[in-house]
């Protein structure tokens, strides 16, 4: 499973990635705004993790393209609060996270 990472924190993203690659057996990709996170969604991805709040913009972009591709995705971020109601639906993972909740919502994708 290729998984897309959203996220404009190193160490979280690489967090994010480790949790991944041990339980998931995930190739992971990793991008820090929203231009890179299309370009992943362009080449093919079949789940992400978005950080809704990148430093100055948000994911919004990237959710609403994997969205209308039909991908799923989940929203992991301190952010949720900013999330457009019509993607409230979108699964959603408050940070901090727990390791637990990161394996959950991958396997059910």
């Amino acid at each position: 499973m290729r998984i897309l990472i959203v996220e404009d924190e190193p160490l979280i993203a690489m967090d994010l990635e480790d949790i991944l690659q041990e339980n998931a057996n995930a190739d992971c990709v990793w991008a820090r705004d929203v231009a890179s996170g299309l370009l992943h969604v362009a080449q093919g991805v079949d789940f992400a993790l978005l950080d809704f709040d990148l430093g100055g913009q948000t994911s919004l972009p990237v959710a609403l393209r994997l969205q209308a591709q039909s991908i799923p995705f989940c929203f992991v971020s301190g952010s949720l609060s900013d999330v457009p109601p019509s993607l409230r639906r979108i699964p959603s993972i408050s940070k901090p996270f727990r390791p637990a909740d990161i394996r959950r919502i991958v396997a059910a994708a």
